[in-house]
């Protein structure tokens, strides 16, 4: 397992290993000892190709998060809130795949979303704090300011996430 740090703080990628034989494949995902965060709400979600999920955070007990894929292929892409940072409004994209085993972890303060590239895509999100329906918010997944290729050509947005509102509005 390496840990490799980015240019947005505390914003880590992780490069796991695949072990193969000839019963399948074993993957250590998560070792918090590693990056000394607890981990206290774990969720899967499940897509189709072009489903675009985010950009999501939560205003009250915001979460960090530590994003890998089981199967398929997603573009993740973390937007930095934190308005005293030097990457405030900015965000990082990396591919995250069965295939190349990396994972990435997102300090509270972003607002996070992923786009399907695989045919089906599993993905497990581990988090530091609970769900808080109460302050769940979002962000317009295609704001023309932020700029996002989400390298999607028809993508399969919710009605709540179509109704975000931009992120010059947000604050």
């Amino acid at each position: 397992m390496k840990i490799v740090k980015t240019k947005f703080k505390d914003l880590l990628i992780i490069e796991n290993h695949k072990y193969l034989d000839n019963r399948g494949e074993f993957r250590e995902i998560l070792l918090e000892k590693n990056i000394k965060i607890k981990f206290p709400f774990n969720v899967i979600s499940k897509s189709k190709k072009n489903v675009i999920r985010g950009l999501h955070y939560q205003l009250k007990k915001p979460q960090g998060k530590f994003i890998s894929v089981i199967k398929g292929e997603i573009l993740d892409v973390a937007l930095d809130l934190r308005k005293n940072s030097k990457t405030y409004g900015k965000y990082y994209k990396v591919l995250l795949s069965e295939k190349n085993c990396k994972s990435i972890y997102i300090p509270e303060g972003f607002a996070h979303g992923f786009s399907c590239l695989g045919n089906e895509n599993i993905v497990i999100y581990s988090c530091t704090n609970y769900r808080n329906a109460s302050g769940e918010r979002g962000i317009l997944w295609n704001d023309e300011t932020l700029k996002i290729n989400w390298r999607v050509k028809k993508p399969i947005v919710s009605e709540k996430d179509k109704n975000n509102p931009k992120f010059k509005d947000i604050f």
